[in-house]
C-alpha cells in the first residue's frame, strides 16, 4: 500500500497589539516587529491598534443596561478567530496600563470567555533599564486566571528611546535574534496546540475560579 498523504496543516492565526494608545509608542514598534517575525516564520497575522479596542471605564450596570461596549466586543470577536495572541504593553508604576487592564476585565464578562485556552506571549518595550518587565509579571496574573496560557518567556526592549534603527528595526543584532528565537519557540508551541492535539498532556491549574466551567483547566489525551 502506498503511503497515504499527510493532511495539510490548518494555518496558525495570532491577534498582535500594543496596550499604547501614544501615537509613535515604541511598543506600538515593537509589536509591528512582532507581526513581521510571525508572517515570516509562516503564521497568519492580525496587527490590531489599541485604539480599536479601548473601552470605558467597566462599570457592570453599564453591561446590564446596555451590553458591551464596541471595543470590549472587537477584541473579543478577534480574541476568538485567532489561536493566539502577543501583546506589547509598557509598564506604568510597575505594572500593565489601566487601559490594558480595564480591557482584560470587560472582555472577561463574555460567555464563553475569549482568553480561555489561548497561547499568549507577551512583549514590552520602555526607555527604562528593565524595559517595562515588572508590568509584564504584572500581566501575567489576570490572562493566566482567565486560562490563557502565558509563554514562560517573555520579552523585554531596555532603553527603548535608542533601540531602534531608521528602518524601524531593532539595533542591536543580539536582541533583534532574541525577539526571533522567542517568538518562533512560542509558535511552535502554539502549532503544536492545533494541529497535535495528541501531544496534550492533562493538565490541571488551580488558581482562582474557573473560567467557565470545571473542566476548562482540563485537556486530556486525544483517543
Amino acid at each position: 500500500m502506498g503511503n497515504i498523504p499527510a493532511m495539510p496543516k490548518e494555518p496558525v492565526r495570532y491577534l498582535v497589539f500594543s496596550a499604547s494608545l501614544r501615537t509613535g509608542s515604541f511598543n506600538t514598534k515593537l509589536a509591528q516587529l512582532a507581526a513581521s517575525a510571525i508572517a515570516q516564520h509562516g503564521g497568519t497575522v492580525d496587527l490590531a491598534a489599541m485604539s480599536a479596542f479601548d473601552s470605558p471605564s467597566y462599570n457592570q450596570d453599564v453591561q446590564t443596561q446596555g451590553g458591551f461596549p464596541p471595543g470590549a466586543s472587537e477584541l473579543s470577536r478577534r480574541l476568538e478567530a485567532n489561536d493566539g495572541f502577543v501583546i506589547a504593553s509598557p509598564e506604568y508604576n510597575g505594572s500593565m496600563p489601566g487601559v490594558l487592564k480595564n480591557l482584560i476585565d470587560w472582555v472577561s464578562r463574555f460567555k464563553p470567555q475569549p482568553f480561555n485556552g489561548k497561547h499568549a506571549l507577551l512583549l514590552s518595550a520602555s526607555p527604562s533599564m528593565v524595559g517595562g518587565n515588572r508590568g509584564l509579571w504584572a500581566l501575567r496574573v489576570p490572562l493566566e486566571h482567565l486560562g490563557a496560557r502565558v509563554y514562560p518567556d517573555m520579552f523585554s526592549l531596555a532603553q527603548a528611546h535608542q533601540a531602534f534603527d531608521p528602518q524601524g528595526k531593532i539595533a542591536n543584532t543580539q536582541l533583534a535574534d532574541r525577539l526571533d528565537q522567542t517568538i518562533s519557540g512560542f509558535m511552535e508551541l502554539a502549532e503544536a496546540a492545533k494541529n497535535y492535539p495528541c501531544a496534550k498532556t492533562a493538565w490541571v491549574e488551580f488558581l482562582g475560579e474557573h473560567p467557565n466551567s470545571p473542566i476548562d483547566r482540563v485537556d486530556k489525551p486525544a483517543s
